[in-house]
């Protein structure tokens, strides 16, 4: 009796915290799409750049910085991520280099992006003579490569070792096992850990106000700050002219449409694969 009574009671708390959970987030989604939504109807959101106060205009010079800055640092990311999990989990899954560097990988992972970005601010801002849209890609790959590297090294550690061994066996070259028969069974485990990296930096504020910093402007130049989403949201939300503060909301909402996005996608392809 006093068992089934615990058991009830502790059921009753999860189912709690439940509630209380998708109360926030419901509530959350709802702000934004209360505030956000009517914004990309009263305002050329996709088809003009940032505007001065109290006057139209739209984030187009910030979404197509933030598709250069987060595209640019994910190019960097995915080489680092995959070829290091690869290392740790084909090549030296029993070496005290592979047992430092999940070490040190998971002290990356959950460090504050805010010191990743003071840590480029440092050693390339300075450097490079200013702000820069690559700085920001290097900032937002330093964040990314973590999560690769710990997804996709769990993912590989999956795989069944008879598969290598089969390889190997027939006089297949070790790396053309990782390449042709790892890597191509792994490989929906591989494009999620890419989404949910993706998803990770692509509101990140706190590393881009040090590196890429903003730019009212549409620009292409990699050595130039640049505007970006995260960046613009931040400094129009804290304004005092509602043109720019509806176009933080619509931001936010933009951010979180995409994120959600490349989430369901991860889900989706995880559950293909499964």
């Amino acid at each position: 009796m006093i068992r089934r009574i615990s058991d009830l009671i502790f059921s009753l708390l999860c189912l709690l915290a439940v509630i209380i959970g998708l109360g926030f987030l419901f509530a959350i989604i709802y702000a934004l799409v209360e505030r956000g939504l009517p914004a990309f109807w009263t305002y050329p959101v996709f088809t003009e750049s940032v505007p001065p106060p109290n006057e139209p205009g739209g984030l187009l010079n910030a979404i197509v910085g933030s598709l250069i800055i987060t595209g640019l640092g994910m190019a960097m990311a995915i080489p680092f991520g995959v070829l290091i999990a690869t290392y740790m989990t084909e090549f030296g899954a029993e070496s005290r280099l592979s047992s430092a560097i999940r070490f040190f990988n998971d002290v990356l992972l959950s460090a504050p992006s805010i010191l990743l970005g003071l840590f480029v601010y440092a050693f390339l801002v300075g450097p490079l003579g200013g702000y820069s849209a690559l700085s920001g890609a290097v900032a937002l790959a330093l964040i990314a490569i973590p999560m690769i590297v710990r997804t996709t090294d769990g993912v590989l550690q999956l795989l069944p070792r008879e598969i290598r061994e089969a390889a190997v066996a027939l006089g297949v070259p070790r790396w053309k096992v990782t390449v042709l028969i790892v890597w191509r069974a792994a490989l929906g485990g591989i494009i999620t850990a890419i989404l949910l990296a993706t998803a990770r930096i692509a509101g990140e504020t706190a590393p881009l106000l040090f590196t890429a910093f903003s730019n009212n402007f549409l620009s292409f130049d990699l050595t130039e700050p640049m505007g970006n989403l995260p960046v613009v949201m931040f400094n129009f939300a804290l304004s005092p002219y509602q043109n720019w503060q509806d176009l933080a909301w619509a931001a936010s909402l933009l951010i979180t449409v995409t994120i959600l996005a490349m989430s369901i996608i991860a889900r989706l392809i995880v559950g293909r694969r499964m």
